[in-house]
């Protein structure tokens, strides 16, 4: 009787001593994780935002300057469909090789070093679109180009991991996502004018010099916000707000996430699988669009610049609409699951309009159908890059979405060959917009079979073994 008691006494003492060790790490984690309810939270985080936007921004000028020269570079180069169509296609093939390439360096060097590097690299290569005059050696900048552009979204949407709690996350991608079809903007209203005054080498060649400023900015600003002198208490609490998700039961200071083991799980899959079938799309609108409004509405380098401003001015609002549709929708209770699911499912009927296109006889009712079209795009593809953050620890953050570019590249390598072909061999739109019309439903059922319910990937079960 005196052995049971004792031993009762025993268990008893070890459950208070649990459950002591348990009501101190709550409350170690609540202090950690909640500001006081007083204290204003800080705002430099938008800074940050904004920061990156006009990075991307910068980054889809120089990427589009083909897509508005097109006609002038095949009147002048002699390029045919298939030279074009091939010219894309090394630009994606780097993309795709740079993707894994910089979401590893990136993981590795951090976001302020391995977007330096990827930005270096890409504007060496602008300025050298320029100095070049076959195709061969067009293609040989393009595929520079290609290489260093893919560090932007691996270290964007990484910044935005660190920087952003999850509720916001969505919203800030779809503000720096906004460069997407900011950049598109800038686009026809600058480089027509350079190029009629001054020549297409010109463009490149000023529009690379002129941007490199960005770079001096990014490193002067750019900090962790646990390292920054701009980020207070409150709002450094307030970025932390939702990491428990991912904290192991052991210590993550020096936690390596094998690229291999991150093809294991679905989760990567369905990201992959997300960006493989819908990025080829926005490829379209970039590289192709000013060759479909000249072809079907005669339209030219003077004249296209309205009717493109307008398809990304609703682009862009779509991408800020997109981004913060989901972050509302998580602010008023709704999992991240129900609420990026639902966007992107409304996103995705949005789209399908565009198989029309071909066939409307007024350039502004097919501007309309386009706008929204790519409108949708840029929503959907707020939440869809906010996926890697909602699935995976930090640690893996940049690698994964280094997987998902390149899938999205290599989709968009078999879009570009299908493209040439088509235009080569039929002369017309319509078999390539009935699959930019289709193709999100597919991909959303995709990602929803392999991620019914978007569950955090816990950082033990990606340690290398």
């Amino acid at each position: 009787m005196s052995m049971r008691r004792k031993e009762g006494e025993l268990f008893f003492c070890e459950s208070a001593y649990r459950q002591y060790n348990k009501n101190n790490w709550d409350k170690a984690m609540t202090a950690q994780i909640a500001p006081p309810q007083t204290t204003l939270i800080g705002k430099y985080r938008w800074v940050i935002c904004a920061l990156l936007l006009i990075g991307i921004g910068i980054n889809y000028i120089d990427r589009q300057m083909i897509g508005i020269l097109k006609p002038t570079l095949q009147a002048d180069l002699k390029w045919t469909e298939t030279d074009y169509a091939s010219i894309v296609f090394w630009f994606q093939c780097a993309y795709a090789i740079g993707f894994l390439t910089f979401g590893r360096i990136i993981d590795r060097l951090g976001v302020r070093v391995g977007y330096a590097i990827a930005f270096t690299i890409w504007t060496i290569a602008t300025i050298g679109h320029g100095l070049v005059h076959t195709v061969v050696q067009f293609a040989i900048a393009r595929f520079t180009l290609g290489f260093g552009e893919s560090g932007s979204f691996p270290a964007s949407l990484k910044a935005v991991s660190e920087w952003f709690p999850q509720k916001e996350r969505a919203q800030a991608t779809g503000i720096f996502n906004a460069g997407t079809a900011m950049g598109p903007i800038i686009t026809p209203l600058l480089i027509p004018a350079i190029t009629l005054a001054w020549g297409w080498r010109a463009a490149f060649i000023s529009i690379g010099v002129v941007t490199s400023l960005w770079l001096v900015a990014w490193l002067l600003v750019y900090r962790r916000p646990h390292e920054h002198s701009k980020v207070g208490a409150a709002e450094l609490a307030h970025i932390r707000s939702d990491d428990a998700p991912f904290i192991s039961s052991e210590t993550t200071a020096s936690v390596k996430v094998s690229w291999l083991k991150l093809l294991t799980f679905k989760e990567t899959w369905a990201y992959a699988l997300g960006k493989f079938l819908t990025d080829p799309i926005w490829w379209l609108y970039l590289f192709w669009l000013p060759d479909f409004l000249g072809k079907t509405y005669g339209l030219d380098l003077k004249t296209f610049g309205p009717a493109l401003i307008a398809i990304y001015i609703l682009a862009d609002a779509g991408s800020v609409i997109g981004g913060w549709g989901s972050s509302r929708q998580m602010k008023a209770g709704r999992s991240a699951n129900a609420a990026r699911k639902t966007t992107m499912l409304i996103c995705a009927f949005m789209v399908v309009p565009i198989i029309t296109a071909q066939f409307v006889s007024n350039v502004w009712l097919a501007v309309l159908i386009i706008g929204c079209a790519a409108a949708a795009h840029q929503a959907w593809s707020a939440n869809l890059m906010t996926l890697p953050s909602d699935l995976f620890p930090k640690e893996a953050v940049a690698s994964i979405i280094g997987i998902g570019g390149t899938a999205g590249a290599i989709g968009g390598m078999l879009m570009s060959t299908y493209n040439g072909y088509i235009l080569e061999a039929f002369k017309s739109y319509q078999p390539i917009f009935i699959v930019a019309g289709t193709t999100y439903l597919i991909a959303l059922l995709a990602i929803h079979t392999l991620t019914p319910r978007l569950k955090p990937v816990p950082l033990e079960k990606m340690q290398a073994k």
